[in-house]
């Protein structure tokens, strides 16, 4: 089979193309012929070293699949030969095929496309579990969406305003604004481009608590460095920030300011609650799968690339140009 793979620590320009053996299933395993690939920031990460997992080389990046059962382990229940699936991955996905543990994959509805499954989980799982079960966000909050045209950001937009708040867009071009209000967004505004001088972080604070109607009660800051501040600045008392990614570099918090508005700065990590409670991941996937069937949600892909493109598809998503999400074709 073919697979793209990273041999050397470095970027997109690093990863090549080549003929490997496929594997066959283990005990427990699923065999899986792939459809669509989604594009993540960790597959940005994970090819220069900098992700929390290394992976041993050669090894495919790619931790969002969905394709087809071709073949199951002895043992396997959750699924059989020729199910539509989806599935979390970690890496090894940009590739014709995969080997994966059933606990990894689940079948998905029959009315969403192989692309639209690739492109699901990790932004709406992401941004459902901020949301719901780390903000504890309520219908008529107000919700600030930083970076909102990227994956989990537009995710973000779309279950906030399912979820009843007044969602205000952030992002770096109109164009992304307008993709946000069109997903759901009430408000939206442009923000500059770092690095931001002291008078430029002002301004951006002034103009969150301008749309926020004083200040907001629930951040989604899944851009880092020189936003964070600003943002946090503009927090309405017992507000929740929410810690999503570093795109733009790690802030360094004044946290006076946590106490000076009694507001809590929470991290989000989504993959490590997963594989510490289960059974309340499982829940909050059957919420999105339904709000899905509502119509309520929908992933937006922006651009899809063949395999053999998929480091152009990577460079995409590392150069902040993606708007929602891109996703590979096998």
């Amino acid at each position: 089979m073919k697979a793209i793979l990273s041999k050397s620590p470095g970027g997109p320009e690093t990863l090549v193309l080549e003929d490997v053996p496929s594997k066959a299933p283990e005990k427990g395993d699923v065999l899986i012929e792939i459809k669509a690939v989604g594009v993540n920031y960790p597959d940005v990460l994970i090819i220069q070293d900098q992700y929390q997992f290394k992976p041993e080389r050669p090894f495919s990046p790619g931790g969002e699949i969905a394709g087809v059962v071709k073949a199951v382990g002895e043992g396997v229940t959750k699924v059989k030969t020729g199910d539509r699936v989806m599935g979390q991955v970690g890496w090894g996905g940009m590739a014709e095929e995969v080997t994966v543990d059933q606990g990894r994959v689940r079948p998905f509805p029959e009315s969403m496309s192989f692309e639209e499954a690739a492109a699901l989980l990790m932004t709406y799982g992401t941004s459902y579990y901020a949301l719901k079960d780390r903000g504890q966000c309520k219908p008529g909050e107000s919700l600030l969406v930083l970076g909102a045209a990227g994956g989990v950001g537009l995710a973000a937009v779309e279950l906030g305003a399912a979820m009843g708040m007044e969602v205000i867009a952030a992002a770096s071009s109109q164009d992304k604004v307008d993709l946000a209000m069109e997903k759901g967004a009430k408000k939206g505004f442009v923000y500059p481009r770092g690095p931001l001088e002291k008078a430029d972080q002002k301004a951006l604070s002034d103009k969150i608590k301008e749309l926020g109607g004083g200040g907001v009660d629930v951040i989604y800051d899944g851009v880092g460095g020189d936003y964070a501040e600003p943002a946090l600045r503009a927090m309405n008392w017992d507000g929740r920030f929410l810690v999503i990614g570093f795109p733009a570099g790690i802030p360094k918090m004044p946290l006076n300011l946590t106490l000076l508005k009694s507001c809590n700065i929470v991290g989000v990590f989504w993959g490590a609650a997963v594989a510490r409670d289960p059974e309340a991941n499982e829940k909050n996937i059957k919420e999105i799968f339904a709000l899905y069937e509502q119509g309520k949600i929908k992933p937006h892909i922006s651009n899809t690339y063949p395999l053999e493109k998929a480091p152009d598809a990577i460079s995409e998503l590392m150069n902040r140009k993606a708007m929602g999400k891109v996703v590979v074709t096998v």
